[in-house]
């Protein structure tokens, strides 16, 4: 999949792009005809770096009905051509979801979108399972035909039918066409389910890799072989030594992590902080100036997960280092540090947008930090994150930190957060949205009654609007 192209933030198709509540509110006031062109472009060219992460799928839907959109160009992109070459789901997946939410708002074009698709699409397993969370039984049995027909009855289909029931993310049509009494239907699905199961089974009678019996030079060399394969291995490399390893290892593995191959060192590097061993922080400083890239990643990113009082103190040391084991102190420190330590996680903070932009995922702790810490003069930056971002996830983040350092936030953000595509940046301005704006208490009204809302959301919202919560 190639990275999608995020217009700039002050654009329509930007705010949409990102999911931000602004891209509702001003698709609302824009002509209908710019609206529905922008919203058809994001749904489907999927604007999200990381599709199994972001939620755009309810956003994207609310807009089609709050417009009352409809659904030509997303049926055209689905039965395009291209389809039956291009199966990825990343292709359709987030215009199928769109069409699953708009059938639970009963829009019946979705609906029966979807179970053309179902027959007919490369990714009809997608649309079955949209399909299973919201079609009723007699919807659902008519598609066993046209789904099981994609499977021939030769060996080489009934294990690819296998596959597919036992890959099946929602089980439901498959328990329904299980009770078919045709023998082509329910016979076959039974059998399939079997074999299934008896795959799993056997998978886990039959699990691959080291194990625990193997010598600590076997498994520096198993992490090292899986290094040169493009898989990197340490990390189970390292628990392998932890069963196998005794204390008259610790100086082969010691020699490892100042000398051994790339996958052996950084396996040392890793078994030595886990098991708190007091030479690792001094190791993993030398390891930071080794000229392989992999080491160097893999002792930052050791370093940043330990907990240790004396791995906190030293991230105070190495916070100021222009290098990779100094951006891992800032994070460490924003995770774990003190108010004391405020100062340094706002300067990596700003270091980190200045030098990586406000899409870096290495943001992600240090703007937790700036909340966690409560660093007012963090806002600004935060503010720039925010509005910049095409992460959602990071301007949830962002979000829930100008909540607790921006003074502004209730009456300037947290509005616009209401109508955002993430369920837990609406959660936090139904805590924090001031009631002041009779917008905010109408979309309360709204996302108290929507029934495809998250309970975490609706429970905020009762804590608003409730007949026990203050007056609004």
């Amino acid at each position: 999949m190639f990275e999608p192209v995020i217009a700039p933030s002050g654009t329509l198709l930007g705010l949409l792009q990102r999911g931000r509540g602004d891209g509702t509110l001003h698709a609302l006031t824009a002509p209908r005809s710019e609206a529905l062109s922008a919203l058809d472009h994001c749904v489907l060219h999927d604007p999200r770096h990381d599709w199994q992460v972001e939620n755009r799928s309810l956003y994207y839907a609310r807009l089609y009905l709050d417009l009352n959109g409809e659904l030509g160009a997303i049926e055209r992109h689905l039965f395009d051509p291209d389809d039956a070459h291009d199966p990825d789901d990343t292709r359709t997946g987030l215009a199928l979801s769109v069409l699953g939410h708009l059938a639970s708002y009963d829009r019946a074009d979705a609906l029966h979108l979807l179970r053309r698709y179902a027959e007919h699409g490369a990714n009809w397993a997608w649309a079955l399972d949209e399909l299973a969370l919201r079609d009723d039984d007699a919807g659902l049995r008519a598609l066993a035909g046209p789904v099981l027909a994609r499977f021939p009855t030769d060996a080489e289909g009934e294990a690819e039918l296998a596959v597919a029931v036992r890959d099946a993310f929602e089980p439901r049509p498959w328990r329904l066409w299980a009770e078919d009494p045709r023998p082509e239907i329910g016979a076959r699905v039974r059998a399939a389910a079997e074999r299934g199961s008896f795959d799993r089974w056997q998978r886990q009678l039959a699990p691959s890799g080291p194990r625990p019996g193997w010598s600590v030079q076997a498994v520096l060399a198993w992490a090292q072989e899986g290094l040169e394969r493009g898989a990197a291995l340490h990390v189970p490399a390292a628990r392998c030594l932890a069963a196998v390893a005794g204390p008259e290892d610790r100086a082969d593995i010691l020699d490892a992590a100042r000398h051994g191959t790339d996958g052996a060192r950084g396996t040392a590097l890793r078994y030595l902080a886990d098991v708190h061993d007091p030479d690792v922080l001094d190791l993993l400083e030398e390891a930071a100036q080794s000229p392989s890239r992999v080491v160097v990643d893999i002792a930052a990113e050791t370093f940043e997960r330990m907990r240790s009082v004396a791995a906190v103190e030293r991230a105070r040391q190495w916070a100021g280092r222009p290098d990779t084991l100094g951006a891992a102190a800032g994070r460490m420190l924003a995770c774990r540090g003190g108010a004391q330590d405020s100062r340094l996680v706002l300067a990596a903070l700003r270091e980190e947008v200045r030098g990586e932009g406000p899409d870096a995922p290495t943001l992600w702790p240090l703007v937790d930090g700036a909340g966690r810490l409560g660093i007012g003069c963090a806002a600004p930056v935060l503010r720039h994150v925010y509005r910049e971002t095409a992460s959602s996830h990071l301007r949830g983040r962002a979000a829930r930190a100008l909540a607790a350092t921006d003074p502004s936030f209730a009456a300037g953000f947290a509005v616009e957060c209401l109508w955002d595509c993430e369920e837990s940046t609406r959660e936090v301005a139904a805590r924090h949205a001031e009631t002041g704006d009779a917008r905010v208490v109408n979309r309360l009204r709204r996302l108290a009654a929507d029934p495809a809302e998250e309970d975490d959301v609706q429970s905020a919202v009762r804590s608003r609007i409730g007949p026990d919560a203050p007056a609004v």
